[in-house]
């Protein structure tokens, strides 16, 4: 499932094409993903103009003039395309229409937005703008780790008392927004903690060393247009191309890339999700 780069790295894709610019037409070409569209999604996109195109957590959101915010969710599989854009960012033609192009949004600049879905595990919905917030998918989503809110203090706060291990906790949407498998990995192995440590028995000089790796990794991984793992692409089709300075996930097997480590990299299962970690280097 995309984390918070990829679906960072999409949103930065469709917004120049979607912002300021009316949309045309709306093709849905199938009753539902995970669960069914809004109803008359097509009639009520058609004709708005698109104020925002913002993210919350693993969420993108598209803000409508008609007071209305088109959510959208990537699930397993979901890729968003973008085509025809009269400024020359993206190709200019559009390509033939694919087996799973399930929402097709045309703007009247010319640009085409395409959600391709195979396995129809993503999402879209229909929500008042005022209240999006209390969405049952958005209201209880921790703080943004590329946002004000999320800092030593008030992490160190959070997890001081959680029995978990540092890992799951991490991957707990109530605590951080959009933190997934991949970076989870990642920034334990630059902090130098053990994924199976328990929260609480983190020194706070341990977590104020994790909060600015957690928003490193984030970053660099936003900058090479995410991890293209299995079926995520970014809108103008190119891949993202953090995955290859992954130091530890996937690489069950292969030499720590500490230098005087040598050690092999681990992968062991937390919570049915695979961890990759070296255990000499992490503690």
């Amino acid at each position: 499932m995309p984390e918070l780069p990829e679906v960072e790295t999409v949103r930065r894709g469709i917004a120049p094409v979607m912002e300021g610019q009316r949309i045309g037409s709306v093709a849905v070409n199938r009753p539902d993903l995970r669960w069914p569209f809004p109803t008359r999604m097509a009639e009520r996109l058609t004709g708005r103009d698109v104020i925002q195109v913002r993210r919350r957590s693993k969420y993108i959101l598209v803000d409508l003039d008609s007071g209305e915010t088109l959510l959208i969710h990537l699930g397993m599989s979901g890729r968003i395309s973008v085509s025809g854009d009269p400024l020359g960012r993206f190709v200019h033609d559009h390509p033939a229409a694919e087996k799973h192009d399930h929402v097709v949004i045309d703007m009247i600049s010319g640009a085409r937005v395409t959600y391709n879905d195979p396995r129809r595990f993503g999402a879209m919905d229909l929500l008042e703008t005022a209240t999006a917030g209390q969405h049952p998918l958005l209201r209880d989503i921790g703080p943004e780790p590329l946002g004000n809110e999320f800092h030593e203090d008030a992490f160190y706060q959070a997890i001081k008392s959680r029995n978990s291990p540092i890992k799951s906790v991490l991957l707990d949407q109530k605590l951080v927004a959009g933190l997934g498998n991949i970076y989870v990995c990642e920034a334990l192995f630059r902090a130098g903690i053990n994924p199976q440590r328990k929260a609480k028995d983190l020194s706070k000089a341990r977590v104020e060393r994790l909060v600015p790796i957690i928003r490193d990794v984030l970053s660099e991984a936003i900058e090479a247009g995410g991890s293209s793992l299995k079926d995520y692409r970014k809108a103008d089709g190119e891949l993202g191309y953090f995955q290859h300075s992954f130091d530890v996930y996937g690489r069950e097997g292969e030499t720590c890339n500490t230098p005087d480590c040598g050690r092999p990299i681990r992968r062991i299962l937390q919570s049915g999700r695979s961890t990759f970690f070296c255990k000499q280097c992490q503690r």
